[in-house]
């Protein structure tokens, strides 16, 4: 009976230390995430409080952490000193041509290499894979040259071609393999029945990318869509280097927009203001399409 005990005892003494244990390590996973979401929170709060604030209080020697009075003003005012709108409107197209010819694109090309049987197909799709490993800075200078010559540089009074720096933004990063691989590892995961049926049936093989595939591959082609444009609506180096003047996009127009030409001071208060702008409908197109980048992103990762 006392053995009896004795090991009752012993195994509550077990379960209790194993739970403890668990939520200790609980605890401490929970204190982790909450940690880095909070380092990851605070430049979008200080964003948002600066954008708030006046000059006079944002150049004190002490900062403060909360706005001494909302200053909603900033952001009326950031229309006035510089073209925002123009910004935006130019990047709304370079963001819109570049993702749908972009990702119609992909899906073509992705199609090509998961159904359709030609001599070499592996081999040319290892080889686009290779071209991953290439860092993209080793190929600004080559794309440079080319756009150059093909007149599509604003060189300060103007490009040679009419429009050309919106060709320069647009066609060079048209097709990324990592959306190709992404496109391609979805297509393999749909049954080769459905395919050879639709060929039995006479369904050529256009009809049946666009009427089987396409709506099957829903999640990742919403993925896709969304990344490519927030890649062409954060674009900062190549728009530097192409586009000028009235071609600006709004990373690189609101680099100077705000810098007081006779002091060299940047109007701080007014750049954030302009910064939570144009970061609020990237931040809500994630929030509201998070379900389809996650769902896209691990379904194409099953199956290589």
């Amino acid at each position: 009976m006392k053995e009896q005990v004795k090991k009752t005892k012993t195994i509550e003494e077990q379960l209790t230390s194993q739970k403890i244990a668990k939520a200790a390590s609980k605890a401490g996973v929970y204190t982790f995430l909450g940690v880095m979401a909070l380092l990851m929170i605070i430049p979008f709060y200080w964003m948002l409080a600066t954008s708030l604030k006046s000059l006079e209080e944002i150049m004190r020697s002490t900062p403060t952490l909360f706005p001494e009075s909302l200053r909603w003003s900033n952001y009326v005012d950031v229309f006035k000193e510089v073209d925002l709108g123009r910004y935006i409107l130019n990047t709304l197209i370079v963001s819109g041509a570049s993702t749908f010819i972009g990702t119609f694109l992909s899906i073509a090309l992705a199609f090509a290499l998961s159904r359709l049987n030609f001599k070499g197909r592996e081999v040319i799709f290892m080889i686009l894979l290779a071209t991953m490993m290439i860092p993209g800075e080793m190929m600004v200078l080559t794309n440079y040259i080319t756009v150059s010559n093909f007149g599509w540089v604003n060189t300060g009074s103007g490009s040679k071609v009419p429009f050309g720096p919106y060709y320069a933004m647009v066609i060079p990063f048209l097709v990324s393999i990592f959306h190709v691989y992404l496109l391609r590892n979805t297509f393999k995961q749909i049954p080769n029945e459905l395919y050879y049926a639709a060929k039995v049936d006479g369904t050529s093989d256009w009809k049946y990318l666009w009427k089987v595939m396409v709506p099957m591959a829903k999640s990742s082609i919403i993925t896709i869509v969304i990344l490519k444009l927030m890649g062409a609506w954060n674009s900062y180096v190549w728009p530097n280097l192409v586009a000028g003047g009235s071609e600006k996009l709004i990373t690189n127009g609101l680099r100077d927009a705000f810098t007081d030409a006779g002091t060299g001071m940047t109007q701080q208060h007014l750049q954030m203001a302009a910064t939570v702008i144009v970061t609020l409908p990237l931040l809500l197109l994630f929030i509201f399409f998070r379900k389809y980048i996650m769902s896209g992103v691990s379904r194409s990762g099953i199956k290589g």
